[in-house]
């Protein structure tokens, strides 16, 4: 299985402070190529806000809270070397569509399910070969069939 690390596919997400005003993270969220806004007190990533977040909060009605009272917190990050497979491991068991990449302590951006899906098969592939090795034309090229016409290949999926 080919390993790709989360360093080659972290896209921009811009940091708010914990202070911002619902409306104001609304008008960010509608700019192109923002998945989430990254809320963080001084270089520490101390939570997250969606799209998602926003409407919840606006369908409830009322006032204009600052992010901080409805992020996503504690935030479940990763760090630029992890692996593809664990990084979609971590958003699965946290329940979430995005991770924050941290790389000793400063925030890089963000990675999200839309970027790992490409990397990931549903299915994990093992295919292995015993006895002769595998030949084209349907023949075996020394016009004997040692295996008695039975084919000794294993594919299996997990």
């Amino acid at each position: 299985m080919i390993e790709v690390s989360v360093s080659s596919l972290v896209t921009d997400a811009p940091t708010v402070p914990p202070e911002m005003s619902t409306v104001e993270a609304a008008t960010r969220l509608r700019q192109p190529e923002v998945p989430a806004l990254v809320v963080s007190s001084g270089e520490e990533v101390v939570g997250v806000v969606t799209e998602s977040d926003v409407v919840a909060v606006v369908a409830e009605g009322g006032e204009n809270p600052p992010v901080d009272s409805y992020m996503s917190a504690p935030v479940v990050t990763t760090s630029p070397s992890t692996d593809v497979g664990l990084a979609a491991d971590r958003m699965r068991d946290a329940g979430v569509g995005l991770l924050p990449v941290v790389d000793d302590g400063t925030y890089r951006g963000v990675v999200t399910r839309d970027a790992l899906a490409p990397y990931l098969s549903r299915h994990r592939l093992e295919v292995t070969w015993e006895g002769d090795p595998l030949t084209l034309g349907g023949s075996d090229p020394r016009g004997d069939d040692p295996s008695g016409g039975e084919r000794s290949d294993a594919v299996t999926t997990e």
